[in-house]
């Protein structure tokens, strides 16, 4: 079963009159109710364990274990460092983002756009960091908390 677009979940609603059935009949197509529930979510999806985001994000592990938890929210900077280390797409990321409650990447911000190329060409934080870098922006903050 495909998951249907916002686009069309928004026309069903319109045109509903028991949400209750619109709800159970649409349950994939829903977001995790959690952060943490998505991040879980993902491990599952990409089949990658947590050790192995842990290295590619360049997060700290007891921070990492946190954030997957629910025990931490995380910043921005590095929920997009999570991306990386989940091997996300720029779709995917941009999700995530709007899951979390933070601003999605914007690609007429030139930071923003460097990460959007970045995560489009599947590059590492240390890749991306390197480009904004070159450009005198501010690098992903990956700092182990």
């Amino acid at each position: 079963m495909e998951l249907k677009s916002t686009d069309e979940l928004t026309h069903e609603i319109k045109s509903v009159t028991n949400i209750e059935d619109y709800l159970t009949k649409n349950r994939k197509s829903m977001l995790a109710t959690s952060l943490s529930e998505h991040l879980n979510l993902l491990l599952t999806q990409k089949k990658i364990r947590k050790a192995d985001v842990i290295r590619h994000s360049q997060l700290g592990r007891a921070y990492v274990y946190k954030i997957f938890a629910g025990e931490k929210i995380p910043t921005r900077d590095k929920l997009i460092a999570l991306a990386f280390g989940l091997g996300l797409s720029d779709l995917e990321t941009q999700k995530m983002l709007k899951l979390s409650g933070n601003r999605e990447l914007y690609a007429r911000d030139e930071r923003d756009a460097l990460i959007l190329f970045a995560l489009q060409r599947n590059k590492t934080v240390f890749e991306v960091n390197e480009l904004l870098t070159d450009h005198n922006l501010a690098i992903l903050n990956t700092s182990k908390e």
